[in-house]
């Protein structure tokens, strides 16, 4: 890898909790978001994601207050998802600390968002997010509202429709593999690096150092989310990252 592999630390929230479910279903609370985000802070993630789960379900985004806070605090980057609908949404929260948006719903309903959000903020702030299925004929659907809608849009192609609207970066969660602990979509991170350019961040899986290992061996993945993992304490950023040095994976350790 020409640059370290990142690890970012996932915080799914929910009016005031993070809460995380299995396959995005069945949420149950997991801690409050400031004292998770500074301890893994504190533990030497690279970045953190937070996602307001419900705001798009909703129409509504109640996690500025969260993410103001977040910022007096922690200094990585910080990219804040869920209910981006307009470009006033995006000044928001980019004034309100973040330093990049993850947005799903809101482009597959309109793609020239992309293109707009590019150009006003610039590439390096538009995140966008994919959440992925399996289906029958080996293709990957998006979903959206948290992975509950259906839209019939090919996952790898909508990818490469948004690179080309200008999006830098791009987050794929596997709905299947969410919460499960049971390792990645090794084939849907593959796909997805090959067919676009831009950095992509893998979601979806992690339940142990060598899922993470494995990922980054095996789809040239530029950076890997992880919520249940770490939320669980089942492996901490600490420990995770001096598996992957041992590997012989590039990280800032």
């Amino acid at each position: 890898m020409k640059y370290p592999a990142r690890i970012i630390a996932r915080l799914e929230v929910k009016g005031s909790n993070v809460v995380k479910g299995v396959q995005m279903e069945g949420l149950r609370v997991v801690g409050e978001p400031n004292a998770l985000a500074q301890n893994y802070y504190k533990q030497g993630v690279d970045e953190l994601i937070f996602m307001d789960i419900v705001a798009s379900l909703y129409g509504r985004n109640q996690i500025v207050p969260v993410i103001e806070s977040a910022a007096r605090d922690i200094f990585v980057p910080i990219t804040v998802g869920g209910g981006i609908r307009s470009i006033d949404d995006i000044t928001t929260v980019l004034r309100s600390g973040a330093d990049k948006v993850a947005i799903n719903t809101a482009a597959i309903a309109n793609p020239e968002i992309l293109c707009r959000a590019s150009e006003a903020f610039g590439s390096e702030c538009i995140v966008l997010s994919v959440e992925a299925k399996l289906q029958a004929d080996g293709s990957w659907e998006c979903y959206t509202d948290n992975g509950r809608e259906r839209t019939g849009r090919n996952a790898l192609d909508w990818a490469e429709e948004a690179e080309a609207l200008g999006v830098g970066e791009i987050l794929v969660t596997s709905v299947d593999r969410d919460g499960t602990l049971s390792g990645f979509d090794i084939p849907l991170c593959c796909a997805m690096r090959e067919r676009v350019h831009v950095p992509v961040i893998a979601a979806g899986g992690a339940g142990e150092s060598s899922h993470v290992s494995n990922l980054f061996s095996k789809t040239g993945i530029d950076a890997v989310c992880c919520g249940a993992i770490f939320h669980a304490e089942a492996c901490s950023i600490q420990v995770l990252k001096k598996a992957l040095h041992k590997d012989g994976h590039v990280v800032r350790l």
